[in-house]
């Protein structure tokens, strides 16, 4: 049955792991365009950010596009990256100077001047010289109605109390890393699946993911996919970047064992009233016995012996995360058993 703009709480996320209902066009350089049918929005989204993972050998790459249609009216093609897995035959890059009438794209997030009631994406897989393609296999569509103001949901007080034993890694750690808070976060969460799963390949260097990461048009580390695309790029993994609408959304995953990673601002996490940062990344490891969060937060000094857990008031956590309109990452084994979701926020579940 289909849902409600009440029933979306002003989030709605579509996952796409197949591709047989994508045009698909070949061009006389022999990069292949996916173009998607029209995907319905469910709600009145004037925010869009698109995630994707893929296989992208040396040379490879893709170029990510969405437009928007409201009414009979269609937005051009905006481009939401341009991503390889090594950043150098092929860029890894936001796109500046799109803006228009209808819209404009912020680094990663595509805003729209007017609510869009349907979607359609485009990915083009570069091909490299010698002739290998990139790989698709996971395309995540974000959808935010910024103007939802949906009521608080009852707590998941079961699982208050749990926390997720989540590897610490530290920003500061490095000449240079004090912009590093996304790829640290990233870091710490593929070492938990690292541990969790037995695959030791996946316990990646802090430096190493942030080279891995950096957009070089931003110049900087807090692309949004960018830090997804690099966790879904190894086998089995699957990430993306999505949008919740209540704290009790966190709970749930943490129940099911999954650590998120959350979006805030850090000045508000911390109880300041000035609301200046850029924003902060941190890991979601579970809650006390009183609903208050706790986080591992990458902004620590081991060589002082500050450790990464810390725990934030509730309260405080979400005036912070509204900040990035409950922004997440979500990391974890391709076929995991996921949290319940009625509000469609995140990828469907596996039975």
């Amino acid at each position: 049955m289909k849902q409600t703009e009440r029933d979306r709480r002003g989030r709605a996320f579509v996952g796409i792991s197949r591709f047989a209902d994508f045009t698909r066009t070949e061009e006389a350089n022999g990069d292949v365009v996916l173009t998607s049918p029209e995907l319905p929005t469910d709600l009145a989204a004037d925010e869009i950010i698109v995630s994707w993972n893929a296989d992208a050998p040396p040379g490879t790459g893709l170029k990510v596009e969405a437009r928007a249609f409201g009414g009979d009216h269609a937005t051009k093609f905006y481009t939401l990256g341009l991503w390889s897995r090594d950043g150098e035959t092929y860029p890894r890059e936001s796109v500046n100077g799109q803006k228009d009438a209808d819209g404009d794209v912020e680094t990663d997030t595509l805003v729209l001047t007017q609510p869009a009631s349907r979607v359609q994406m485009r990915v083009t897989l570069h091909r490299a010289a010698p002739g290998a393609l990139p790989t698709l296999k996971f395309l995540g569509l974000s959808l935010t109605d910024s103007r939802a103001r949906p009521e608080p949901l009852e707590p998941n007080r079961a699982v208050w109390g749990k926390e997720i034993a989540v590897p610490s890694r530290s920003q500061l750690a490095y000449k240079g890393g004090g912009g590093w808070c996304s790829p640290t976060s990233t870091a710490m969460t593929l070492a938990f699946w690292a541990k969790s799963l037995d695959r030791p390949e996946l316990d990646i260097p802090v430096p190493e993911a942030a080279h891995a990461i950096f957009d070089r048009v931003w110049k900087g580390t807090g692309n949004w996919p960018f830090n997804t695309a690099f966790a879904g790029s190894f086998p089995g993994l699957r990430a993306y970047v999505t949008r919740l609408s209540d704290v009790r959304e966190l709970e749930d995953w943490i129940a099911a064992g999954i650590p998120p990673i959350v979006s805030v601002s850090y000045d508000l996490l911390r109880g300041t009233q000035r609301d200046h940062d850029p924003g902060h990344l941190l890991v979601c490891d579970g809650f006390t016995a009183e609903g208050d969060i706790v986080l591992n937060d990458p902004a620590h000094h081991p060589d002082r012996g500050e450790v990464a857990r810390r725990v934030f008031p509730r309260a405080n956590f979400i005036r912070a995360w509204q900040r990035s309109k409950n922004t997440v990452y979500l990391i974890y084994p391709v076929g995991a058993k996921l949290p319940p979701d009625p509000c469609g926020h995140w990828e469907p579940g596996h039975p």
